[in-house]
């Protein structure tokens, strides 16, 4: 195999192609260590779900890309918004008996799409499973009712854009989540000046921004509500978030 990667302070990028290597793996960082034999998002996948996947980190698959992202998140700009996110989604999900909601570390993946990852936010319709427009990974044939993975097409992904990451959750992973049918999906950037917040529905070709009307809304289909997000100073001087919906 043949490894093409580049390296920076707080992430790895590796492109496999047909070749010889005399090597086993990469190591990075002493934190992570890369098997030169995964080739293919069924590798991937195999090693994602395996023993000797790290445990920190966030590691993707995207369009035969490994991207690795050992940085911590930032604690105001990501951390507690994710937390207000997640929080509003549940109620809202709740709400509806829609489905489930999934901060952090769960896996989806679609062979279409050449694409495995973990979002920092996911919301799961039960209708996607029960139509079978996703299936459940268990963990074991041994442990049916233990699952860790979702392949296939969730309704709606949500990105938090890192310093570490900025092309990836504006450019690569929008397409990767576009090619892997998800109906819906939000960008939120809140690392400046001005707060960033975006959902987007599925194009044609692409995902195209959902217009603001006049208060600032935006409309998420899936959740059947619109939205805006709002930030102020809080406790400390931190920012604190709010995710304000429209009254109906």
């Amino acid at each position: 195999m043949l490894l093409e990667c580049s390296i920076g302070v707080s992430s790895f990028s590796a492109e496999i192609s047909s070749g010889s290597c005399n090597m086993a793996s990469v190591v990075f960082g002493e934190q992570l260590e890369i098997p030169l034999s995964i080739g293919s998002l069924p590798e991937f996948r195999q090693w994602a779900l395996s023993t000797d996947f790290p445990k920190t980190g966030r590691i993707d698959y995207i369009h035969g890309k490994i991207e690795v992202d050992m940085s911590p998140e930032n604690l105001f700009s990501h951390g507690t918004l994710k937390a207000k996110l997640g929080y509003a989604m549940v109620a809202r999900t709740e709400e509806l008996a829609l489905g489930h909601v999934f901060i952090d570390s769960t896996r989806i993946s679609n062979v279409e799409a050449r694409l495995s990852s973990e979002p920092d936010i996911l919301v799961l319709t039960q209708a996607a499973i029960d139509e079978g427009r996703v299936r459940l990974i268990a963990a074991s044939s041994h442990d049916a009712n233990s699952f860790i993975e979702i392949e296939g097409s969730p309704d709606l992904v949500v990105e938090i854009v890192s310093d570490s990451s900025v092309s990836k959750d504006t450019q690569r992973l929008p397409k990767a989540y576009f090619d892997a049918g998800v109906a819906e999906f939000w960008l939120v950037d809140a690392r400046g000046d001005e707060l960033q917040f975006a959902i987007h529905h599925r194009g044609t070709h692409q995902f195209e921004r959902v217009n603001t009307d006049v208060h600032g809304y935006q409309q998420s289909r899936v959740l059947r509500r619109d939205y805006r997000l709002h930030r102020k100073l809080g406790l400390g001087g931190f920012w604190q978030y709010d995710l304000q919906h429209a009254e109906t």
